[in-house]
């Protein structure tokens, strides 16, 4: 019954968050609110562990109370959304329930759910806005849809319900909760002087957790630093390449700000330098790729073809450090042949049903199917491409929509330069660039919060 209700709940949310998107009309955003709110409950009564309704049902009036009184904030001071939902980045609470144990950025569905209800709370007084997202709006809204639709067939309807419930939907609202924000330079400001305080604080924990020897949450880096050659930190990050990919985004905006020149260069190249360090220690390869297209993409914006191939150069020489060390050598070598091996599987399970795909969330179970791979989740079969897990997942329909997504998504910001637009541009590309080598691109908040913030920046300048 509770799986019925995960397969049509699934595609209800999505195509009502693709209402509230690119709909027309203030009847159709409601509409989508009410799908979305419905699909979300039914995905979560499929997902609840059996045996606890009590208890999980104090929690979500106490969560939703929560939101209530945030959206009351909300309302008095927009800005408070993008904020808070940057501080909650890398809040994963653990939970056991039963039987059943999982990391949940809790704080973070608490913040969507407060855009929610100040979304619902704004249309229901009348608000006529639509199409907040602008160019983004059509294509985010169109994948978002067909992805949602594919849980219908999904060969791993678990997997495809925790992708939707616990990133697509609460991260679609808070793309659109960012979109809808009006627009305040002073705030911007604000907000990236937050990401280079989390940055710092970040990577000077990253760094004593290398002196120490010693990492927090994840068992699995655990385990692996004892049998390894080198040792691996996270920070207060559940994953490595997660800290890392945080820590370029901060060093990218940061670059940018540095570029303007003024008394504060000094400053602010050492705290680039501080976070360089944090991040060499999570020996995150895919997070130096992206530092090294986010540092020549805005050195051939910012400087064109004045001094762009000096800082290239410069940006090459001091990046590779990061792949200079045999730590990052050796895990490179398995990396690679292990990461090769995914993504030419992945286009064969693409190849098996190229119009429809698999489903969203069936990477790894269909992974585990044609390889043979033992037990219900097969961790060697994680993918690490999002274009290939988009192609397997969707199909066709889903690889044009993605594509559509990020030519959008980079075009919206970069089209016409200023020193906003290049942070929220770059920001975009890099965190695209890393999910080529380590996926989890629509699992990343920053992407969808990058997304609101490229299209609320392209508002202002047309309004003005």
């Amino acid at each position: 019954m509770t799986a019925d209700l995960a397969r049509a709940g699934g595609p209800i949310a999505c195509l009502g968050l693709a209402l509230l998107l690119a709909g027309r009309g203030r009847q159709q955003r409601l509409a989508g609110l009410a799908g979305w709110t419905l699909g979300v409950l039914f995905l979560a009564l499929y997902l609840a562990p059996h045996g606890h309704h009590a208890i999980l049902a104090a929690a979500a009036v106490l969560g939703l109370l929560a939101a209530a009184a945030l959206a009351h904030f909300l309302r008095r001071w927009p800005w408070l959304l993008p904020a808070a939902a940057l501080l909650c980045v890398p809040a994963r609470i653990p939970l056991h329930v039963g039987s059943t144990q999982a990391n949940l950025l809790l704080p973070l569905y608490c913040v969507a759910a407060a855009a929610a209800v100040l979304l619902g709370y704004q249309l229901v007084r009348g608000d006529v806005r639509e199409r907040e997202l602008g160019p983004i709006a059509l294509p985010l809204a169109g994948l978002v849809a067909w992805t949602g639709l594919s849980l219908a067939w999904t060969s791993d309807l678990r997997e495809g319900a925790l992708a939707l419930l616990f990133f697509w939907l609460p991260f679609g609202m808070l793309a659109l909760g960012i979109a809808r924000l009006p627009w305040s330079r002073r705030w911007l400001a604000r907000l990236w002087f937050q990401l280079l305080a989390m940055a710092l604080l970040f990577a000077v924990i990253g760094i004593f957790q290398y002196a120490a020897q010693d990492v927090f949450w994840n068992a699995k880096i655990i385990v692996g630093n004892a049998y390894s050659s080198f040792f691996r930190v996270n920070s207060v990050f559940y994953d490595p390449s997660i800290y890392g990919r945080f820590l370029v985004v901060a060093i990218v905006a940061t670059l940018v700000v540095a570029l303007g020149g003024g008394r504060r260069i000094a400053a602010l190249g050492a705290a680039i330098a501080v976070i360089w360090a944090g991040l060499l220690f999570s020996f995150s390869q895919s997070s130096f790729l992206a530092l090294i297209a986010g540092v020549l993409l805005v050195a051939g914006l910012a400087w064109r073809k004045r001094g762009a191939l000096a800082l290239g150069a410069a940006a090459l020489v001091l990046l590779t450090g990061g792949f200079a060390t045999p730590p990052a050598q050796s895990a490179g070598v398995s990396a690679t042949s292990g990461r090769f091996k995914l993504v030419t599987n992945g286009l064969r399970i693409f190849a098996d049903d190229p119009i429809l795909g698999a489903g969203v969330g069936s990477f790894k179970h269909e992974y585990g199917l044609r390889l043979h791979l033992r037990g219900k989740e097969p961790r060697s079969a994680a993918s690490h491409t999002t274009p290939v897990t988009v192609a397997a997942e969707t199909g066709l329909p889903g690889v044009a929509l993605f594509a559509w997504l990020i030519v959008a998504a980079l075009l919206v910001p970069l089209r016409r330069l200023s020193r906003t637009r290049l942070i929220i541009g770059a920001g975009i590309a890099v965190i695209a660039v890393h999910s080529l080598f380590y996926n989890a691109l629509f699992e990343d908040p920053m992407f969808w919060g990058l997304l609101g913030l490229a299209a609320l920046a392209a508002r202002e300048e047309a309004e003005a």
